[in-house]
């Protein structure tokens, strides 16, 4: 048998993070992992089992403070971090110095444009540092980036929204079949979980309960995201994000134009064969159309489409779970993209 990937956790006690736990505790090619909660939540050690009760009885795992004594080479091969960006953004630079692989699951490393990265308003103590790593960071969306990530130090995990709006779009857009003078409209929808495991008076239970929302309209964080990745300028998209009452799953509807009259046979074809060597992406055929609930649990992005009469107008479903495919899932499956493991190990 091959010696278990060594693997360490940073901010175990968020939803990401425990999620991201579980998925690892039964991965066939990984040792049980190094646990850790961030600097700020007490300095003693913690039993998982005592923060999740749903895992009593799979054995006893520890959740320490965060130590960067505990991650060199010869203890961690892998670091994931589920911190807060601005956390992410000062200790990847230490944790790459160090010569540890990294897959950071939040917005710190996602962005090349520096008028996109204005958003989190990064204040790097050593700016050119900073620079040279983000030139490094490869986006962590396997569908696209399967060759850059096999030798990537750094692996920057997308963000939930921006990977439904993306994998539903990437195939039309290279396939030239987008009318993007007419510009692109993409209504989103998530659980709150997606919203982080700090309450706040918007993510309170009486405010979403039996309620529908909008939110950061034209200036949501992964704006930046969806138009790096796929080459659209700002003038092209209008992303408007909602908060569900639910806790995990995102449901994305995209309105947009094709260039000239095409058939639903050939763009169930185009979505097809851009995702025919991509195991977690599902193309549903008309007239069934993604749900939540579909793919809630799992690593799975589902797509659907509806054609018009016309030919010409065209809405896509794009559905994930926000803490799987849309973080933890994904962050796992770039692992495995990275060791050269089949990207269903672990997750199937």
């Amino acid at each position: 048998m091959p010696t278990p990937l060594k693997t360490a956790v940073v901010g175990v006690t968020g939803y990401a993070g425990f999620e991201l736990t579980r998925l690892l505790l039964r991965h066939p090619r990984v040792g049980p992992p190094t646990l850790f909660h961030r600097a700020g939540e007490g300095e003693e050690t913690k039993q998982l089992s005592d923060l999740f009760p749903q895992v009593s009885g799979n054995g006893s795992h520890a959740v320490e403070a965060f130590s960067w004594s505990q991650v060199r080479p010869e203890n961690v091969d892998l670091l994931f971090l589920a911190t807060p960006h601005e956390v992410s953004r000062e200790w990847v630079p230490e944790a790459v110095r160090r010569g540890v692989r990294v897959i950071d699951l939040s917005g710190a490393w996602r962005l090349q444009q520096a008028e996109h990265r204005a958003a989190y308003a990064f204040q790097d103590t050593d700016p050119a540092a900073a620079e040279r790593l983000t030139d490094q960071a490869v986006y962590g969306l396997p569908e696209l980036n399967r060759k850059r990530l096999r030798k990537a130090q750094l692996v920057a995990n997308p963000g939930c929204y921006a990977t439904s709006i993306i994998l539903a779009l990437a195939p039309l857009l290279q396939g030239g079949l987008v009318e993007l003078a007419h510009g692109v409209i993409c209504d989103a929808k998530s659980g709150v979980s997606g919203a982080g495991k700090q309450p706040s008076a918007t993510t309170h239970f009486v405010e979403v309960a039996d309620n529908l929302s909008a939110y950061s309209v034209f200036r949501h964080r992964h704006v930046g995201e969806i138009l790096e990745q796929l080459q659209l300028s700002a003038e092209q998209l209008v992303f408007v994000p909602h908060l569900l009452p639910i806790p995990r799953g995102i449901l994305s509807t995209l309105y947009l134009r094709l260039r000239t009259v095409a058939s639903a046979a050939q763009v169930e074809a185009c979505l097809r064969d851009f995702y025919r060597e991509s195991p977690w992406v599902r193309v549903f055929s008309p007239p069934q159309l993604p749900q939540i609930q579909f793919s809630l649990r799992t690593n799975f992005c589902d797509l659907g489409f509806c054609l018009a009469d016309d030919g010409r107008r065209l809405v896509l479903i794009s559905c994930l779970d926000n803490l799987g495919k849309g973080a933890a899932g994904q962050a796992v499956q770039n692992m495995n993209v990275m060791y050269g493991w089949n990207e269903q190990e672990g997750l199937a």
